[in-house]
């Protein structure tokens, strides 16, 4: 029959038949990218956007190294957010010190990737490296009148002593927390860690290899035993 004397209740159904079809196709078409940026929860965007905040707060405000920053890290995503928990950051501060590159660096990078993923680790990581690249570009551009200021050098002598009550603090607070597992082996491996990077100041990458293969072990063991039982 021709399609001018259909009823109007055929002509609404092929209409309807019509749309899902195109869009089904439409939907195929659709770059897979923009499928997934469809998809990502609103909720997300906001994790996301508090993430970069912090993460440029924590670093443009931070002097003395990765250690400081990784201090702050803690306050904020384990103690404030709760976003990760203690065992997961101080997984992470070995992890950080372990790895090539700039402990800062490599822990955004893991706190990043075990809050959003992806998406997360990108996001920390230029809210960790963009202030000091504009400080540090503005600093070599005026190099010649920072360098023999007065008062520059006696604000960085006061940044010193700050840094390292702030990172004295970070160190009792995680090995506080680590001596609550009530492990003899991680009370061995804190000792000798201690003794030989404080008295035979040995390399630290020895001294973590050496606590990784021993925590290895230990896993397999553990492993062995409850497959055995």
């Amino acid at each position: 029959m021709p399609y001018l004397f259909w009823s109007k209740r055929e002509r609404y159904s092929l209409c309807k038949k019509n749309k899902k079809t195109t869009d089904k196709i439409s939907k195929q078409n659709t770059p897979l990218a923009e499928q997934k940026k469809e998809q990502i929860p609103k909720h997300n965007i906001k994790k996301l956007i508090t993430l970069f905040s912090t993460t440029l707060y924590i670093s443009a405000f931070t002097f003395g190294g990765g250690f400081v920053i990784v201090t702050f890290m803690k306050r904020k995503f384990v103690d404030q957010l709760k976003w990760i928990n203690e065992k997961e950051m101080l997984d992470f501060t070995a992890l950080a010190q372990s790895s090539p590159g700039a402990i800062a660096v490599n822990a955004a990078i893991l706190v990043g990737w075990k809050i959003c993923g992806f998406a997360g680790m990108l996001v920390a990581v230029l809210g960790t490296i963009l202030p000091p690249m504009i400080i540090l570009s503005v600093i070599s551009f005026f190099y010649a009148v920072f360098v023999n200021n007065i008062w520059v050098a006696v604000v960085l002598k006061g940044m010193q002593a700050a840094v390292a009550a702030v990172i004295l603090d970070a160190a009792c607070d995680l090995g506080i927390n680590a001596a609550k597992e009530k492990s003899i082996l991680s009370g061995i491996i804190f000792i000798a860690a201690f003794v030989c990077d404080f008295i035979f100041q040995l390399n630290v990458i020895y001294i973590i290899l050496a606590a990784v293969v021993l925590g290895i072990i230990k896993t397999f063991i553990l492993r062995y035993r409850e497959m055995k039982s």
